[in-house]
């Protein structure tokens, strides 16, 4: 660990000279990505710089101990220091786990009913506003990119973007199957029925991160459309974006302008061929400890709602929460907080 501490500092003073070098400030992508390989690595440098310093002062006490007028003084600093050292060096283990390059990042997030029809569908909707109601707590902005409502105020589907820092590292092991156990408002016998709901959650990435050669985007314009008539344009506004390599297809019909919605398709889409590649190099490092708590597989069951019991339990991490109410109005952080925590703990085992 100490080599790969020493390691790091000698890159941080290397780009600290590279990033106030003037011929490389006037090259700007260059001079960005050292800034931001800098910013990734300033906190264990800090870090590390404390330890050291409180590996020195320890021997500088023990020093003291010779001393008969300062030998008190000196043991008092030395059992304070037995405490904090071990402390440093736990926190610098958990600092040396890579970060997640995506964490920072804003998102794109889908979610579909899956089996139970209309009552998945309101599901659906349920998480919609459960995770709308967590990004006011969090100050993010929320745009609607796109939206499949039926008759009874449920979501078939709906892709949205949230825009504000950190969104992803908080709501990325959101992805998976949400299973809920309540009964319908339509069902007469008070028969309590399972549905399920599916979560994407993406990183909205830059033109430097995916490039997509524009021959290979069709676009298709059509009129949006939505339940009850809403939404519906006189005009061809909506847009469909197919990437045909992939088959990958994006699209959004919430803005008035055909422009607007083409921005919003062309983002979705990017973020969609993004994780798939990511999803690809994750495949080729199968020899590689993969956390289950971060492995985002769309199919896998990762949480139940059990109304009845007023009960949400995650499955990866065997967390229950009896919070039914709080959670669903947005109160994400107790679960998300304990997700974080396993993920990074599995990690640290990892590279162990």
């Amino acid at each position: 660990m100490f080599q790969k501490l020493d390691d790091v500092e000698k890159r941080y003073e290397e780009l600290n000279k590279k990033i106030s070098d003037p011929e490389v400030i006037a090259k700007q992508a260059e001079w960005q990505k050292l800034m931001k390989e800098h910013a990734a690595i300033v906190d264990v440098v800090e870090k590390y710089k404390e330890y050291k310093k409180a590996k020195a002062d320890f021997e500088q006490a023990k020093e003291m101990l010779l001393d008969k007028e300062l030998k008190e003084l000196a043991e008092m600093e030395m059992d304070e220091l037995r405490t904090k050292i071990p402390k440093l060096e736990e926190e610098l283990k958990f600092l040396l786990i890579p970060k997640d390059p995506d964490d920072d990042k804003n998102i794109i997030c889908e979610i579909r009913g899956g089996a139970g029809g209309e009552e998945a569908a309101l599901f659906a909707g349920t998480l919609f506003r459960m995770y709308s109601m967590y990004a006011e707590t969090k100050r993010w902005k929320i745009d609607i990119l796109n939206e499949n409502e039926t008759g009874l105020g449920g979501y078939k589907e709906i892709t949205f973007m949230i825009t504000g820092k950190g969104a992803y590292s908080r709501l990325k092991f959101e992805s998976g199957v949400h299973r809920v156990q309540r009964v319908p408002d339509t069902e007469s016998s008070g028969r309590i029925h399972t549905s399920t709901a599916t979560v994407a959650v993406l990183p909205v990435v830059e033109d430097v991160e995916i490039e997509i050669n524009p021959a290979d985007i069709r676009m298709e314009v059509f009129r949006a459309s939505g339940a009850g008539g809403q939404h519906v344009n006189k005009t061809s506004s909506a847009v469909r974006l197919i990437h045909e390599p992939t088959g990958t297809v994006a699209e959004c019909q919430t803005e008035r302008s055909q422009t607007q919605n083409r921005e919003y398709a062309m983002r979705l889409l990017k973020s969609r061929l993004y994780e798939k590649e990511k999803a690809e190099q994750d495949a080729k490092l199968a020899n590689e400890r993969k956390s289950q708590v971060g492995s985002g597989d769309r199919s896998e069951k990762i949480r139940t709602y059990n109304y009845p019991q007023g009960r949400i339990t995650d499955h990866r991490i065997g967390l229950s929460i009896y919070q039914m109410e709080n959670f669903l109005n947005g109160d994400l952080d107790e679960m998300i907080n304990n997700l974080i925590a396993a993920d990074r703990a599995e990690k640290l085992k990892g590279e162990e």
